[in-house]
């Protein structure tokens, strides 16, 4: 049987594991919201990328000379 000692020692070495276990969730919680703030960020970046080229490509005329799609037909068809 153990004996108080015994138990009060396992207890202490209980409650220690306990608040290391809780540091380290809080430093866990710290880490994901930087993560997820960097993803958000990269997230926001790359939208306004795409709505960049989007815009770009929206002022390309529909038939560009020198587009290669003339040399392309005329490839073909030779």
């Amino acid at each position: 049987m153990a004996t108080v000692e015994d138990l009060a020692s396992r207890v202490e070495r209980l409650l220690l594991r306990h608040e290391e276990l809780q540091r380290t969730a809080r430093l866990l919680e710290r880490e994901l919201a930087g993560a997820v703030q960097e993803r958000d960020s990269l997230r926001s970046r790359l939208n306004a990328a795409r709505s960049r080229i989007d815009a770009l490509l929206a002022r390309l005329p529909a038939d560009a000379p020198g587009d290669g799609t003339e040399s392309a037909a005329k490839g073909a068809s030779t």
